[in-house]
């Protein structure tokens, strides 16, 4: 049914656009017509597009409601107050009437397959027949509408930015349910325990004992080691990624051939696609060891799982970010700037130093403030380089853990969401929304000083 409505829609898009284009063309000189004849074809579209989408839309979760409604009543009437056992029933009707069910359907399993299969069809012919419809009737409504005084360029880039509205629109509106779809569990958890313990207590052990004989207590939500151990892999990585970042730009913005830049920077940009469990295969299979063989040998106690190893790979992982976005915000530093520079006498690195990173401040901030945001949200590096032990250390040697390694852990497995434990989860998501957020605007209050100070 999708395939041949869609079908329908791509012919009268086609034959409306050429005869819209064509009517305006036979309507007038170029020079008499208010808008291209692209421009009334486009209007043409539009007025075929708007009322199929619109059936479509609205038309398929309508009928598949109903036929899905009379499916089950035919079954057991009953089944419509049961969610769980309503499902089951649909996948063994849907099965049935498709010829896929295994094993010798009851009567009344036939029945209500017999019911779908035949209000399936009635009501994809009616879909299909009425989008049909409606969009011949908009072809017609398009075509009559044409005039050489017709504003078809108004009109199109009208509905243009309604879809450009509507795009900006769902980017926000999704980024509002999120935050809300958090926000509602958060306050949930917060019913089951006091923020004043989940944000300033010192201990992290979200293990609840499930019966009243059952070791593991009530838990322990102090969110301080995790706080620690973030700001600690955060800190190890960025102290890595942001020299060797930035040190980098610079060389290939300011230093190097073309031909070398053009090999280089893709290279370094590969190690943004190479997949985070690859890396963390290589920090617990190849650095953590090292780590812990030199530590050893320099008399240090080195824990097998580190948060020094986890940082240095977290490190690599994010060098690309630091060094591309950097490398842009270089090469956008007017050349003017730096031909005043070298017309006062100033060297090359002076000229670097004092004009073009200066310049640049605002930008390189961004990209680090994104770099650290990015390392705030892995997790498959520190699971399987820092661990899960939720220990208060600012040692770096030592085994840690953070937010999104929490958070996964939590949410392995069946789990009850009427726990505080599985509802610490989403808290924890919602502390680290707000902690991202407030990167973020630091980040644009950066950029916002140092745009004003140098454009």
């Amino acid at each position: 049914m999708t395939l041949l409505y869609f079908s329908g829609l791509v012919a009268l898009i086609v034959i409306g656009f050429l005869f819209g284009r064509a009517r305006a063309a036979a309507s007038g000189s170029i020079a008499t017509l208010h808008s291209r004849p692209s421009y009334h074809g486009a209007f043409v579209v539009i007025s075929i597009v708007v009322p199929m989408l619109l059936i479509f839309i609205v038309g398929v979760p309508l009928a598949d409601r109903i036929v899905n409604s009379q499916a089950i009543s035919a079954l057991d009437p009953a089944l419509l107050d049961d969610e769980l056992r309503r499902g089951a029933a649909l996948r063994d009707i849907g099965a049935v009437a498709t010829g896929r069910y295994s094993g010798e359907p009851s009567a009344a399993l036939k029945n209500a397959a017999d019911t779908y299969a035949s209000l399936h069809a009635w009501t994809s012919t009616l879909i299909v027949g009425g989008g049909w419809v409606f969009g011949l009737l908009g072809l017609a409504f398009g075509l009559r509408s044409l005039s050489a005084q017709f504003r078809a360029r108004n009109n199109v880039e009208r509905v243009v930015k309604i879809l450009l509205f509507a795009a900006a629109s769902v980017a926000v509106l999704t980024t509002v349910g999120i935050v809300f779809s958090v926000l509602f569990e958060t306050i949930r958890f917060f019913q089951k325990v006091s923020p004043v313990e989940f944000l300033f207590g010192l201990q992290w052990s979200p293990q609840i004992a499930m019966r009243a004989d059952q070791g593991g207590g009530g838990g322990a939500f102090g969110i301080v080691p995790l706080v620690v151990g973030t700001f600690l892999i955060t800190f190890i990585a960025i102290l890595i990624a942001g020299p060797i970042g930035l040190f980098a730009a610079i060389y290939m913005a300011e230093y190097s051939s073309p031909r070398f830049r053009a090999i280089a920077k893709p290279i370094l940009e590969i190690l943004a696609g190479i997949p985070t469990v690859v890396l963390g295969f290589f920090a617990a299979l190849s650095l953590a060891p090292w780590v812990r063989g030199t530590g050893e040998a320099l008399g240090l106690n080195v824990a097998s799982e580190s948060a020094l190893a986890a940082g240095i790979v977290m490190g690599m992982m994010i060098i690309p970010f630091v060094s591309s976005l950097s490398d842009d915000v270089i090469n956008a530093v007017p050349q003017s700037l730096r031909d005043g520079s070298y017309a006062m006498g100033s060297t090359k690195s002076e000229t670097i130093k004092k004009v073009v990173l200066p310049a640049a401040f605002g930008g390189i901030v961004s990209a680090m403030m994104l770099a650290i945001s990015r390392a705030v949200g892995e997790t498959m590096i520190v699971v399987m380089a820092a661990g899960l032990a939720a220990n208060l250390t600012f040692n770096p040697l030592e085994a840690v853990t953070t937010f999104t390694v929490q958070i996964k852990t939590i949410l392995v497995g069946d789990q009850e969401f009427d726990s505080a434990k599985t509802l610490a989860a989403f808290a924890l998501g919602f502390v680290l929304f707000f902690f991202t957020l407030t990167l973020n605007v630091i980040a644009l209050q950066i950029v916002k000083r140092y745009r004003e100070q140098y454009d």
